[in-house]
């Protein structure tokens, strides 16, 4: 298995995406799980710089523009919960960071681009 096939399979799971079907995963999926999720993007991370520049050399992330289904929102909100930043989230989701923010704002989680306070939540 070649690097940037085991990245992309970290990526989709960590997504939420069966990297077998492309289907989403149940929720009750131990991938879905906050701590699981964290350790995926952990593992991307170490990824050398070079298939990130490559993986940004894209124009658009493959979900830019696209709908946000429920069950997007609710790992979106669980990741970033559980202290996941807005650039990893951007990544995990294949979306933008302005999306990410804008998606979280939407969703009472930021306000002007800042975190809101626990008590908010």
């Amino acid at each position: 298995m070649e690097r940037e096939e085991a990245r992309e399979i970290l990526s989709m799971l960590a997504k939420g995406i069966s990297p077998v079907t492309g289907e989403i995963l149940a929720t009750e999926s131990p991938f879905n799980e906050p701590k699981v999720i964290r350790a995926l993007i952990v593992a991307l991370e170490q990824f050398p710089a070079a298939s990130r520049a490559a993986a940004s050399e894209r124009k658009l992330p493959a979900q830019a523009g696209k709908s946000w289904p429920p069950e997007e929102d609710k790992r979106l909100l669980e990741a970033f919960d559980a202290g996941v930043k807005p650039n990893a989230l951007a990544e995990i989701h294949g979306r933008t960071r302005g999306a990410i923010d804008s998606r979280l704002t939407k969703l009472g989680r930021l306000t002007s681009g800042k975190a809101l306070p626990v008590a908010a939540k």
